[in-house]
């Protein structure tokens, strides 16, 4: 842009030079025909370009004395006539003020120049076609337009130095100009058409108002025009400023700019307004230096999707620029927006043409992160309305075009507050985080409404959900190209109305092999550990989990997933190895399979006994009753368990519960793709010490049998019973063992004599007693 701004001042230039050396050739000398081919002579030999004066030159004595040349184009000199003309002027006219000529001075009153064309090319070597004439002007900047333009026919006496120009231009304006610019090196073309400038009171000594608009388009492809394609970017552009030149010193001055441009990418797409207004601007062309002071950039932009109307954004900044060193400062920047949008900061740039890296500060005041979410087409659903309406945040900020880190990160999440570090690739493919928080609700953030009961039963029932048109959980494609490093240690987190206390994560990633290293957390009483892995290299997803829990509080755990009292306590320790491969629930389900053991330490049945209620039965059934005052819970001595996993179905054929005066031992299964299931159990009454509770030694023998199966949607009332079936086949085989081939005539007695001495509610209390161990 800046050699672009030198070539149209050199033109401009030139062009004024070639029109007052005109003026006072021709008022001398009358005949402006004959100044034709000097002024083709002293243009190439000034800047080596081939002119074609194909129009009349003409001048006009009053009310001002003026000349003008029309239809005048040139050629670079590699360059042949059959040439597309490197510069093209339709009509130049040039006016100076009658009566300061007579005090010996040219005070030119106007200059206009119509139908400007100018062809600029850069090859792919990146060299212009500009640059030899720019060294060219370079040769012969010092040498003075009245001696170069004297005919050697005006005699020795002909002093044209004794006029003296003054640089006062009274109007200027430029009318249609248009400017290409070709860029092979980036297969780019660029155009500036309509150009229109006005200008008044030019002098190089005080600022001047000065007005310019234009479009700017760029396309592509170099062959867009001529295929006769929409530009992909066009942008209608309107400068009014006062201008002030520093010539000596090569310096322009812009005082009061106000900048407005309307632009869009795609045809027929909504046009974005851009405002630059700017209290100061400075290009010291000399040192190659830019800076701007007190400026303000004011966006209108539209989306036709997402936003209603435009969506307002202001940013404040200063601007120290050095192209000759490669830096630049922006200053005091501050962004605002709707919905209490404000961030503000620094950036100091460095080799910003060749590598840019930059570094400062951010900073951003506490906003509402919902509505911005929204606009840029992320809904949201969150249990809480308010969650992401107090954002704020502020750190360090250092990066290039390929990352960006936040090194020293202070956030402002709602009511959680994080501190450490942040970084990420702009394409994705890395992202780097170690992170430490006070407290996380996530359950905030989840699709709600819901309490923090219904949070954590339909985590479960997502978990086990079996959907249709079900949807990826994780993005594949992002995670087989993800570099990760991620730590986070939370004091308290709360996730499916769970709540983790001292959580510290650690997740370790590379080339989509993904690794969870580390997971603990104090978590009820207890801690909950594990280590995963996550393969995203195949083109199915293979997952690894290895749980463990140790010393977990089962009542309040019970109790969080549900508004009723916990019917069991204890402590609740598991590990083992879980793998699956997939990426919907439906899958992951079906080809979960590994192993977990399970155990529960000093556990108990709260609110019933149900040592108490088996005496009570082995009396009965002997004939006899208790007389014991009893406790109100039954305590554990042993609970335990093996799951083996396969295809989603969870088998165990090692079950064992040891209460006071009862061992129970059984097998079941459950199939996580339909949620159904089926356990059975036998209970058996054994000898205790305890005088109160004496077992008859046949009763120690029978099994008690316990039948569990239903669904895990159904109504859990319904899912044990006594198994009757299993109860009767066992009395049999008691009796068979005992009476031998006398059981077959006196078995249906035995069981009618059975019946009558349990009574209808003494077998309701034994199942309600046994249901009472897994409802």
């Amino acid at each position: 842009m800046k050699q672009l701004l030198r070539i149209l001042l050199a033109v401009v230039g030139i062009l004024a030079m070639v029109a007052v050396a005109a003026v006072v050739y021709v008022t001398t000398f009358l005949d402006p025909e004959d100044f034709k081919p000097r002024l083709v002579e002293v243009v190439e030999e000034q800047t080596g370009l081939d002119l074609a004066l194909e129009g009349p030159i003409t001048w006009s004595f009053y009310p001002r004395i003026g000349v003008g040349v029309e239809q005048a184009r040139a050629w670079l000199p590699e360059q042949s006539r059959d040439d597309t003309a490197f510069a093209a002027v339709e009509r130049a006219e040039v006016s100076v003020a009658f009566a300061p000529l007579l005090r010996g001075e040219i005070a030119i009153d106007g200059l206009t120049l119509d139908g400007v064309r100018l062809n600029l090319e850069r090859d792919a070597q990146g060299e212009g076609n500009w640059q030899a004439l720019m060294d060219r002007l370079a040769e012969h900047n010092n040498e003075s337009a009245e001696t170069v333009l004297a005919p050697a026919s005006a005699g020795p006496n002909v002093d044209a130095g004794n006029l003296s120009v003054v640089l006062n231009i009274a109007s200027v304006e430029v009318r249609n100009a248009d400017i290409r610019f070709r860029d092979e090196l980036e297969q780019a073309l660029w155009r500036l058409q309509s150009l229109n400038i006005t200008g008044s009171n030019v002098n190089p000594t005080r600022s001047f108002p000065l007005k310019a608009m234009f479009t700017l388009t760029k396309h592509h492809r170099l062959d867009a025009e001529a295929l006769e394609r929409a530009p992909a970017f066009t942008s209608e552009v309107n400068l009014e400023t006062r201008v002030r030149l520093g010539l000596g010193d090569e310096r322009v001055i812009l005082e009061g700019l106000q900048l407005g441009t309307r632009s869009s990418t795609v045809e027929g797409s909504e046009p974005q307004q851009v405002n630059l207004k700017a209290a100061e601007m400075v290009a010291r062309l000399g040192e190659r230096r830019l800076s701007v002071t007190d400026a303000t950039l004011e966006t209108g932009l539209r989306h036709p999707e997402n936003w209603q109307g435009s969506l307002a954004l202001s940013l404040a900044f200063g601007l120290e620029a050095d192209w000759a060193a490669q830096t630049a400062q922006l200053r005091d920047a501050q962004l605002t927006g709707p919905d209490g949008l404000r961030l503000s900061g620094h950036l100091n740039v460095e080799q910003f043409q060749d590598a840019p890296r930059y570094r400062g500060q951010l900073n951003a005041a506490p906003f509402n992160l919902r509505p911005w979410l929204t606009r840029f087409g992320l809904e949201l659903n969150t249990a809480s309305e308010a969650a992401l309406s107090d954002v704020a945040m502020t750190s360090p900020v250092e990066g290039d075009l390929e990352q960006l880190a936040l090194p020293q990160l202070s956030l402002v999440l709602d009511d959680s507050t994080f501190t450490g570090s942040l970084s990420g690739a702009f394409d994705a493919s890395a992202l780097a985080f170690d992170l430490a928080g006070d407290t996380l609700d996530l359950d905030r953030y989840l699709p709600g409404p819901v309490t923090s009961q219904q949070a954590g039963l339909g985590l479960i029932r997502r978990a086990m959900a079996q959907e249709e048109d079900e949807h990826e959980l994780l993005p594949q494609a992002w995670l087989a190209g993800l570099d990760l490093s991620g730590d986070l240690e939370l004091d308290e987190l709360v996730l499916g109305g769970l709540t983790f206390s001292n959580a510290r994560m650690a997740l370790r990633g590379e080339q989509g092999l993904h690794r969870l290293t580390d997971f603990e957390s104090r978590f009820y009483s207890g801690t909950l550990a594990a280590t995963g892995a996550l393969d995203a290299r195949e083109p199915v997803l293979e997952w690894q989990l290895a749980p463990r829990v140790e010393s977990v509080q089962v009542a309040p755990l019970v109790e969080t997933f549900s508004e009723e009292a916990s019917p069991i306590r204890g402590r609740f320790n598991l590990q083992g190895e879980l793998a699956t491969q997939g990426n919907t629930r439906s899958v992951l389900t079906r080809h979960l399979h590994g192993e977990l053991t399970a155990r529960l330490n000093d556990g108990a049945i709260l609110d019933t006994n149900v040592s108490q209620q088996m005496c009570e039965l082995a009396a009965q059934l002997d004939g006899q009753g208790t007389l014991r005052d009893w406790q109100p819970d039954t305590r554990f001595d042993q609970f335990g368990a093996t799951f083996v996993i396969q295809g989603g179905v969870v088998t165990s054929d090692d079950m064992t519960i040891t209460l006071p005066g009862i061992d129970m031992a059984g097998e079941g299964q459950i199939d996580l793709g339909s949620k159904t299931f089926v356990t059975r159990a036998n209970a058996r009454l054994v000898d205790t010490a305890d005088p109160a509770c004496e077992v008859n030694p046949r009763l120690q023998a029978l099994p008690l049998p316990v039948l569990c199966e239903g669904n895990l949607d159904e109504d859990k009332s319904q899912w044990c019973r006594l198994d009757r079936d299993a109860f009767q086949a066992s009395i049999v085989s008691l009796l068979r063992t005992e009476a031998g081939a006398e059981v077959e005539e006196r078995l249906g007695d035995a069981l009618n004599r059975l019946d009558e001495r349990l009574g209808d509610d003494a077998g309701r209390n034994l199942r309600d007693g046994l249901r009472s161990l897994f409802d």
